[in-house]
């Protein structure tokens, strides 16, 4: 039997796997997460980074579709014109990358 499918709280049970550093590669391997400090306590700050990571996400579909929806209605208006249409979408392109490195100053000891 294959195990459930990943689903939100409260429509189905959510089993994740977790394997500590000092495991066998074979549970290292086949984990979906990895604790590699032997702490548990990591295992809040990986809850957060989850979680951080799809604030950040959401934040970065939410720029790139409302820079989209603005040069695409001030271009049919005659306002701007498609190159600068596609400048702006380079430049989209370039702001979700620097809020998505954001989350590499993400600091884990802090939330254990």
């Amino acid at each position: 039997m294959t195990a459930p499918p990943v689903t939100r709280a409260g429509t189905m049970p959510v089993h994740v796997g977790v394997a500590m550093g000092s495991g066998t590669d074979v549970a290292l391997e086949t984990a979906d997460a990895a604790i590699l400090r032997n702490r548990l306590t990591d295992v809040a700050g990986a809850i957060q980074f989850a979680r951080a990571t799809m604030a950040n996400i959401r934040q970065n579909v939410a720029i790139a579709l409302c820079l989209k929806v603005a040069f695409l209605v001030t271009t049919i208006l005659g306002i701007t014109g498609l190159w600068l249409a596609i400048l702006a979408d380079t430049g989209a392109t370039v702001l979700v990358t620097l809020n998505a490195l954001r989350l590499l100053r993400f600091d884990l000891d802090r939330m254990s």
